[in-house]
């Protein structure tokens, strides 16, 4: 025990980021940055049923070298009845505990439609069908999570289950919010405990990192409820005390044995997300062969396509040179994923073309993704790839938006849902929508409401006091001002996953052991937990697979000029040089030209005169507007 005139040690178990959504009122990082403040020992993300905020705590815990704790609450439910059954805090103690940890999300997530999950006692019992890791989650503390609300007998029933499937790693939390239950709480937590003789460990249930977030906590609730604060009553929080509290606040409240268990069993969690590696499909380098040999094997044999007059050196050089930096990062397995797909497509007829700075690849070029001829043009490979950088490499593929869904069934049936999935979106409220729930949580008429979010653009950071005066707001009126004060607050939260237009994940075996992966709304997708963001900072790989109109109507064009011709024609054979096409360019006459059919670019078109497809970049660059504005 520690002698009067210190703090006690503490750990925070059992914290919700707004990645629970609708629940926690506090950014991943605000939590990170707040527990280091507090000088906690260590600080469990544990959002439930989810790990969709823990890359951005572990990003800041990173940076702070502070020991983060991967981990997740779920609440069970029988499955014959729907009755709730026990709730559980996991956390992750080591990396295949982690992918223990981050496999049940899956199966529970699976089992329920987009947005929710159902987790079952039975699925730690050795009950899921070839999940036999999920059998008492080996390598995951366990933390049993009672309410003030539960009897003595239903606690004991629900820790007796969990010691006997956790056995040593099972732990009973107590969390003492200075509220009326407290006391019975206290009382059926001892008594359990001594009746299993497990371990009690203090925990605070926190929902935001300070005392000042409870009415917005109290919003997001009101939302979730649907219903205004007024008239959610006992479902709300009944005071501000699910915080990061000083630990001079807990020494009053725990015991300080059960304060030093949070730090024992922090130090049985060693696991950090720096630990991922991403491993590519295998089944993409044929027997016999090597990433690299097959590879520069495809690479060849695209330069006897591409180049039928012969190589020049300057191309050859540069793919030699690329050859070696993409073997020297062990990129190899994702150019021949992303070149497997093109095949594919191009096999079935689908028009497709790589974009961005993938076309400063010569390999890209004689693999067929892109379609920039190294012999023609600059390039500067260094943008798309550098060793300095270290950086995963992005390409994207745009293929014809009434095939595409072909490509991403192709996808799955080639790798199996069970390892190959869509990347999600995290949808942030913006100025509108966060207006028009905080106004519905304070119960301000929806009329009035309305006229003030119709007023609002995406880029307003604030509501002008001129512009409520317009609505018939006061500015000044406490309501008006809470409402304004809140809506801030609210900008930027996490409000639901959605779905990448294209960003797929391909993993070597179960990407479910990597990241949790859950039903999207579309039948037939599955969309990971994490966003592209999330992967490019754990260095994890995607291809786009993405979505172009216009390469349909390009595919219809290169059908009529083969048909014309009376011979097969191919994009590779338009002319670098046509005249005629650039004379139509510049007189303007560019309606449903894909980059160049803006009514700005039009005006711009005859006095630019471009006779040079360089001129068309120069052409684009300019009027198209930037990362601010477009």
């Amino acid at each position: 025990m520690p002698p009067r005139h210190q703090l006690p040690p503490y750990a925070e178990l059992h914290c919700l980021s707004n990645f629970s959504f609708l629940k926690g009122a506090s950014h991943p990082e605000e939590l990170v940055a707040r527990a280091q403040q507090l000088r906690y020992g260590a600080l469990a993300i544990t959002d439930e049923c989810s790990l969709a905020g823990v890359v951005r705590a572990h990003n800041e815990a990173k940076e702070r070298n502070f020991h983060l704790i991967i981990g997740s609450e779920m609440r069970l439910h029988l499955p014959d009845t729907g009755q709730p059954h026990a709730r559980l805090v996991l956390l992750a103690q080591t990396r295949r505990g982690y992918g223990n940890l981050s496999h049940w999300i899956t199966v529970a997530r699976n089992r329920a439609s987009k947005g929710s999950y159902l987790a079952h006692p039975g699925d730690v019992e050795g009950k899921v069908p070839n999940a036999p890791t999920l059998t008492g989650l080996p390598e995951c503390l366990a933390l049993l999570v009672p309410q003030a609300s539960q009897p003595y007998e239903e606690v004991l029933a629900h820790a007796l289950w969990l010691k006997t499937w956790f056995q040593e790693r099972a732990v009973i939390a107590i969390e003492l919010h200075n509220g009326p239950g407290d006391e019975a709480l206290l009382d059926v937590v001892q008594r359990v405990a001594k009746a299993t003789t497990l371990p009690i460990a203090a925990a605070g249930g926190v929902l935001m990192h300070v005392r000042s977030r409870k009415p917005l906590q109290d919003v997001l609730s009101a939302t979730r409820l649907s219903r205004p604060v007024a008239q959610c009553g006992w479902q709300l929080e009944p005071n501000a005390e699910a915080h990061l509290r000083s630990r001079a606040r807990l020494g009053t409240l725990y015991r300080a044995e059960w304060l030093e268990q949070t730090v024992a069993l922090a130090a049985q969690c060693s696991f950090s997300l720096s630990e991922l590696k991403y491993e590519y499909p295998q089944e993409i380098v044929p027997p016999g062969e090597t990433p690299t040999s097959h590879l520069r094997k495809l690479t060849y044999a695209g330069v006897t396509k591409r180049f039928k007059e012969g190589l020049p050196d300057k191309v050859r050089d540069q793919i030699e040179h690329e050859l070696a930096l993409i073997r020297q990062l062990d990129y190899e397995r994702y150019f021949l994923t992303v070149a497997d797909i093109v095949h594919w497509a191009r096999e079935q007829k689908i028009l497709c073309q790589g974009r961005g700075s993938a076309a400063n690849s010569a390999v890209c070029y004689c693999l067929g993704v892109t379609e920039i001829d190294p012999g023609r043009a600059t390039l500067l490979f260094e943008r798309f790839i550098s060793a300095e950088r270290n950086e995963p490499p992005d390409i994207d593929i745009d293929f014809e938006h009434q095939r595409r869904e072909e490509v991403i069934q192709y996808i799955y049936a080639k790798y199996g849902r069970h390892r190959a999935a869509l990347t999600a979106v995290v949808i942030c409220y913006r100025p509108r929508s966060a207006l028009r729930d905080v106004g519905r949580a304070l119960g301000i008429d929806l009329q009035r409401i309305e006229a003030v979010a119709k007023s609002m653009q995406w880029w307003d950071g604030s509501v002008g006091e001129e512009r409520l005066r317009e609505t018939g707001f006061d500015p000044e009126a406490p309501l008006v001002r809470l409402w304004m004060e809140l809506t801030h607050q609210l900008i930027g939260f996490p409000r639901h996953l959605s779905q990448h237009p294209g960003g797929f994940v391909i993993a070597r075996d179960q990407l479910s052991h990597l990241v949790p992966v859950e039903n999207a709304a579309m039948e037939g997708r599955s969309v990971i937990q994490w966003e592209k963001d999330d992967l490019e900072s754990l260095g994890l790989m995607k291809v786009d697979i993405l979505a172009l109109g216009m390469l349909s109507a390009l595919r219809r064009s290169i059908e009529f000029v083969g048909h014309k011709l009376g011979r097969p024609f191919e994009l590779q054979d338009v002319p670098d040089k046509d005249e005629p096409t650039y004379d139509m360019i510049c007189a303007a006459d560019t309606v449903g030209v894909f980059q160049i059919e803006s009514r700005a670019q039009m005006s711009m078109l005859p006095r630019l005169k471009p006779r040079v497809y360089y001129d068309l970049v120069v052409q684009v660059a300019i009027v198209r507007p930037g990362p601010i504005l477009g």
